[in-house]
């Protein structure tokens, strides 16, 4: 793909996210869903392995039918209401169908079929877009109508998203499906928690990103697409692996590391808003997705490939590692001692 391509379809990326999330309008909104989608389907294809076009066909008509499930709530509340404004959104039917829609445009069970083959069939990069940029909007759509949501069908979803995404996950050998699984698994936390907090839902949002970030980028440096190849990527890059050893503890929310925050906050949200049985759930159902961070974990650093490896073993370079990658892991990391000026913040 030329830099001029890429160029155009990065730009046409933030110009479809800045539209969505600072439009009041329902139609402004769904334009900027449009452009975001037609924008990534050939970063996904540009492999033209058929695979990819497979996962960019898929990810084309399940994004398209979630635009339409958008225009047709905001249609539907128009015509009982009046009114167009995303904020405004009261009729009942309306809100269940936005509900589904922003489900399906983002993975959460039970309408996350799509999203773990995308991901599988899309490079490191584009997964990584996939996984931060394109579920920005949806978010923001959930966080401007959180008031008319219907708390126990989200909590549903987000219980059943973190019971599914652990425990799919369990049994992946592929980075990127692993990932996938993690993702669907975080977005529960952000759903539960939406209705009562938004704020609480976008701190998560961002802390998920970055911790995200940083581990597809590790990826993607040590070309690590299989755990049997993650295995023996430490020769390439020894300080790199022990550092994603600790990005993946702390995207599975173990202190004192940064994803042990938002997970903290929220816990201690749901007890406040009585709660506690949804809070005990999922967190215990987020000790599944504990169990496939650790493997990966081990696989990246504590152990060593057997003598009867098929894959060659990496050659040490002394490539300097990228200056985003040192920054993103030591905020993914280190974040928590300054958790009371992130709560001022939010």
């Amino acid at each position: 793909m030329t830099p001029q391509a890429k160029l155009i379809f990065t730009t046409s990326l933030l110009l479809g996210t800045t539209i969505t999330i600072s439009s009041n309008h329902w139609v402004m909104a769904w334009t900027g869903l449009e452009i975001n989608t037609l924008a990534i389907l050939p970063l996904i294809s540009k492999s033209h392995h058929p695979r990819s076009i497979e996962a960019a066909t898929k990810y084309f008509l399940v994004q398209a039918t979630a635009s339409a499930l958008i225009l047709f709530s905001s249609m539907t509340n128009a015509w009982h209401t009046g009114q167009w404004d995303i904020t405004q959104l009261t009729h009942p039917t309306s809100c269940l169908i936005l509900t589904t829609a922003i489900a399906m445009k983002l993975g959460l069970v039970p309408f996350h079929f799509w999203f773990p083959e995308v991901l599988q069939g899309s490079p490191l990069i584009t997964g990584l877009l996939l996984s931060t940029l394109m579920k920005f909007p949806p978010i923001t759509l959930l966080y401007m109508t959180s008031q008319a949501l219907n708390p126990s069908l989200l909590t549903t979803m987000a219980i059943l998203s973190a019971a599914l995404g652990g425990w799919m996950g369990l049994n992946q050998t592929q980075t990127r499906k692993i990932m996938a699984f993690s993702s669907i698994s975080h977005l529960g936390w952000m759903a539960i928690i939406i209705v009562y907090s938004p704020k609480l839902a976008l701190l998560n949002f961002y802390l998920y990103s970055l911790m995200t970030a940083t581990v597809f980028l590790t990826l993607n440096f040590t070309k690590a697409l299989k755990l049997s190849t993650l295995m023996t990527t430490w020769t390439k890059a020894p300080s790199l692996s022990a550092i994603l050893l600790l990005a993946l503890l702390s995207l599975a929310g173990l202190p004192p590391l940064t994803g042990f925050l938002p997970k903290w906050l929220i816990i201690q949200e749901l007890t406040k808003q009585d709660m506690a049985p949804a809070a005990v759930a999922i967190s215990l159902l987020s000790l599944l997705g504990l169990f496939f961070y650790l493997r990966l974990a081990y696989c990246a650093t504590v152990t060593l490939p057997p003598h009867t490896t098929n894959h060659m073993k990496q050659w040490h370079l002394n490539k300097p590692i990228n200056t985003s990658i040192a920054i993103l892991s030591t905020m993914s990391i280190a974040l928590l001692p300054v958790s009371p000026l992130i709560l001022t913040i939010i």
